[in-house]
């Protein structure tokens, strides 16, 4: 199983780093419109749909966004993300933003269920929003995107080696089992530390240190609620992964869990402050 998770990472890297440095913004707009079609695709599973209904769900989603990339030029970065935002653009982030700040954790304590209408829009509010900022954001540089992707990966590797060697108290029992709060603590430590070496690294001080660590722990948070969302949606559907399309990790949907609640944040404090 690890050497499988293994291939299917070096794989994936081998396929995502070339696309980010060395792909236009367009054609970078419209990989990342045919990733989020898969992630639709894998969210009729969690509906419960039938095989044909997902199919259209995914290929419409990414006609979507890849229509949308050639429509608008703000979808794909043809505007400079320091120049003004457009409303829809701050609209579409403040209410992603919204739904996993304000309402998450009322839906994670509730354990809500997933269907029908609200669920297709559920879907829009998890799913857009992070191909919008996915494309936008790397505006900033392959490289600093990549920075944004990192701060999720070290929460998860810190994480998964926190709670194994201290894990005792559980964060959501009935949710994610495997989840502890030392985990989440050695997550919001580990991302800390690479916050405070990338800071140092490349003189990112455009807000004060205090500022820099509480953002990077509201990441983490942010993160770690991404992920359990997904969780929370598994066990309701009844399934242990959203797909089987990547050997190994499951489906699109267990990969990027965590980034669609981090990214469209990241994005809406990035054209609120920083790009002032």
């Amino acid at each position: 199983m690890l050497k499988t998770r293994v291939i299917t990472a070096l794989v994936l890297m081998a396929l995502l780093l070339p696309s980010l440095f060395y792909s236009s913004q367009a054609g970078w707009a419209l990989l990342v419109a045919a990733f989020i079609g898969v992630a639709a695709w894998e969210w009729g599973a969690l509906l419960g749909w039938p095989s044909t209904r997902r199919i259209i769900l995914g290929v419409a989603t990414a006609l979507f966004c890849a229509l949308l990339s050639v429509a608008v030029p703000d979808a794909i970065g043809a505007v400079e993300l320091s120049a003004p935002a457009q409303p829809w653009v701050l609209i579409a982030y403040a209410v992603a933003a919204a739904f996993w700040c304000l309402m998450m954790p009322l839906w994670l304590k509730n354990k809500w269920s997933l269907g029908g209408f609200s669920g297709l829009l559920v879907g829009a509010v998890v799913l857009l929003p992070t191909w919008l900022a996915m494309v936008q954001l790397r505006m900033l540089g392959a490289g600093a995107l990549l920075g944004i992707f990192a701060v999720v990966w070290m929460a998860d590797i810190a994480a998964y080696f926190s709670g194994k060697a201290f894990g005792k108290h559980k964060l959501a029992p009935t949710i994610s089992p495997g989840k502890t709060w030392e985990g989440a603590i050695g997550a919001g430590v580990g991302v800390v530390i690479y916050g405070l070496v990338v800071r140092q690294l490349f003189g990112l001080e455009f807000v004060s240190l205090p500022l820099w660590v509480a953002a990077l722990v509201g990441l983490t948070a942010v993160s770690i609620v991404g992920d359990l969302y997904e969780s929370l949606l598994k066990r309701k559907a009844g399934i242990k992964d959203s797909s089987n399309i990547l050997p190994g990790h499951g489906g699109v949907l267990d990969r990027i869990d965590s980034l669609t609640s981090t990214l469209p944040v990241v994005a809406l404090v990035w054209l609120l402050f920083a790009a002032r």
